[in-house]
């Protein structure tokens, strides 16, 4: 079992992307990651929360892990995503799309979460962790 914890702003997303039923707006079924020791790997429980280590820890709920693969972020004047080994991510529509599924409003609004959390960061590499609800 492998926990992550999310920012407040993510739950509504999380909670609704927990309903049995296919991958809709407004719901939130990944995450990306910096790397680290141990990732989720296919099969595996998640625990998603938000406050850990903070006295408003909650558990959203759990779910599988369905996948964990390589990405990158290019966040700069040419934006793109890539993820494993499939052609990059590069059209403004297909990028806004991304960003909703990631629990964003767009494009815009990833990259202004990511300037504010990691500033002047312009490329990330890690992990897109993506999981589906329990059945």
């Amino acid at each position: 079992m492998v926990a992550y914890s999310f920012k407040q702003r993510f739950a509504p997303p999380i909670i609704a992307g927990l309903e049995p039923g296919p991958l809709v707006a407004g719901m939130k079924r990944q995450t990306i990651r910096a790397d680290r020791k141990r990732h989720a790997r296919p099969g595996e429980e998640l625990q998603l929360y938000t406050g850990v280590r903070t006295r408003s820890c909650q558990l959203l709920g759990r779910a599988t892990c369905t996948s964990a693969t390589p990405i990158r972020l290019l966040l700069g004047p040419s934006p793109a995503v890539e993820i494993g080994g499939e052609p990059a991510i590069t059209d403004a529509a297909e990028l806004d799309l991304f960003a909703r599924f990631d629990g964003f409003a767009d494009w815009s609004d990833l990259c202004a979460f990511w300037a504010a959390e990691h500033a002047a960061l312009i490329e990330f590499s890690g992990v897109m962790i993506r999981w589906e609800p329990r059945s």
